[in-house]
């Protein structure tokens, strides 16, 4: 028998969330804006920023775009000289995506300020309300991912 509280709050629960979510998504991308990047741009740039060189084809997974995005997004960063592609070391089958002089001096400016910003958009939570957060939502993230 199917428990309607639980139903209700599941509903509920997605609501919230998408609101939640779309709350901040909104107040990201006024922040990122004004640097002539979209948000897709800006989260490959980050990644390989932070993480460094990656493979261009394992970067969708990473920053949850799709594979068929990605040549166009790694395209327009490399107009733009913040990407260049390069091939791996190890493997010449593998082109990876790195960070031009130009894309690290533009994030080393605009980085500190993203992550003021982020930190300012989850100021309602504590400190421990958002370790306990990510570990409720990582866990709905498996539980959701296994369904299929």
């Amino acid at each position: 028998m199917i428990d309607e509280r639980d139903e209700e709050m599941s509903l509920k629960l997605f609501v919230v969330l998408t609101r939640a979510l779309d709350a901040i998504q909104k107040r990201v991308i006024e922040d990122i804006k004004h640097l002539g990047l979209n948000p897709t741009e800006f989260a490959v740039l980050e990644l390989i920023y932070n993480k460094g060189d990656q493979p261009i084809q394992k970067i969708g997974e990473k920053v949850l775009i799709a594979s068929s995005s990605i040549t166009y997004v790694v395209d327009q960063l490399e107009k733009k000289e913040l990407l260049e592609r390069k091939l791996h070391p190890n493997d010449r089958r593998v082109k990876l995506a790195t960070i031009t002089q130009k894309g690290k001096t533009l994030m080393d400016d605009v980085f500190p300020s993203h992550k003021k910003g982020l930190q300012e958009i989850f100021a309602g939570l504590g400190v421990k309300e958002k370790e306990q957060l990510i570990e409720q939502l990582k866990k709905l993230g498996i539980h959701a991912q296994n369904l299929s």
